[in-house]
């Protein structure tokens, strides 16, 4: 049972991370129906910059603490994904405004190769390091209950609670701002927004300023996991089954989806693997993915499409 409890938790604290990067697809797409290909490549692309200009600032101003090059390398960051948004609105979405939706995915696909060979070019394209002091050690919960106790990752713990506090503000955002509100009809139908008087321009550069800062601490948090490395981009590949489950315009499809393939991988390898081999675990969000869009194509929160004749 102990064991149980174990993977679970280990699955709960993936699922989170998950939903931290469906979430830039989902706040991308309500605000501008455009499901953005780009999200991994921006994902990659804040973490070389928070890890290169926290180590680039204190040199440059000859400090030697770690704790303000992390928070100038973070302001820093921040900075460049809105620059990135503002870029991406002006020269891209800006020029394709009620064009088709495979011509602003192919758009997007068009971003995502430059953000990686952009970010490469200008920051380097080696193994970094994030240290914001999340701490490593696991620790042993409940030995008095479960023979041995359950192991728990305390960065994977500090990760999951950054994720949801993320989580839960954007949702909040969405739901109780006027700002937020606009999103949703601009997602709706962009020439009755323009209509009404919603500067188009300027909402999707906030929405894409937002996906860049959700992408930034989704890197931050997997580039202390893993290191800053090209294959940041492709753990957004992952997030794509959670918005398949959770449906593309759902804030909390996105938490549950996550949650689920998180804790089904987990489970379904230790408890089956075994039987086919191992590698369940690459493959079951997929499988899973491919389950729903046969019988339940818009996802378990997703807006149901009804088309009339």
């Amino acid at each position: 049972m102990g064991f149980f409890i174990e993977t679970l938790i280990g699955g709960l604290m993936s699922g989170m991370l998950y939903s931290l990067i469906a979430l830039g697809f989902v706040l991308i797409f309500k605000a501008s129906g455009v499901f953005n290909f780009a999200q991994g490549a921006m994902v990659l692309f804040a973490a070389l910059a928070m890890a290169r200009f926290a180590e680039w600032i204190p040199n440059w101003l000859g400090m030697d603490s770690q704790i303000l090059g992390n928070v100038l390398g973070f302001v820093a960051a921040a900075l460049v994904m809105v620059g990135v948004a503002f870029v991406i609105e002006r020269f891209v979405l800006g020029k394709l405004v009620n064009q088709e939706g495979i011509t602003l995915l192919m758009a997007t696909l068009g971003v995502s190769y430059f953000l990686d060979g952009f970010g490469q070019t200008v920051f380097g394209s080696d193994i970094y390091k994030i240290d914001v002091g999340m701490p490593k050690d696991p620790v042993f919960l409940f030995e008095n209950v479960f023979p041995g106790g359950i192991l728990l990752n305390k960065e994977d713990v500090v990760a999951a609670l950054v994720a949801a506090a993320l989580v839960a503000v954007l949702a909040l955002f969405f739901q109780k701002t006027g700002t937020g509100r606009a999103l949703r009809a601009v997602a709706d139908d962009h020439q009755a927004a323009q209509s009404i008087g919603i500067p188009l321009n300027r909402i999707w550069i906030i929405v894409w300023s937002v996906a860049g800062i959700v992408a930034l601490v989704a890197g931050i948090i997997w580039g202390s996991k893993l290191g800053v490395q090209f294959s940041l981009s492709q753990i957004a590949l992952k997030a794509l089954p959670v918005v398949i489950l959770g449906g593309l315009t759902s804030v909390p499809g996105a938490i549950i989806g996550g949650l689920i393939i998180g804790v089904g991988e987990k489970l379904s390898e230790i408890y089956i693997g075994p039987f086919f081999g191992g590698g369940i675990e690459i493959w079951f969000a997929y499988v899973l993915a491919l389950v729903f869009l046969l019988f339940r194509p818009q996802g378990l929160f997703g807006e149901k499409i009804i088309d009339r004749v």
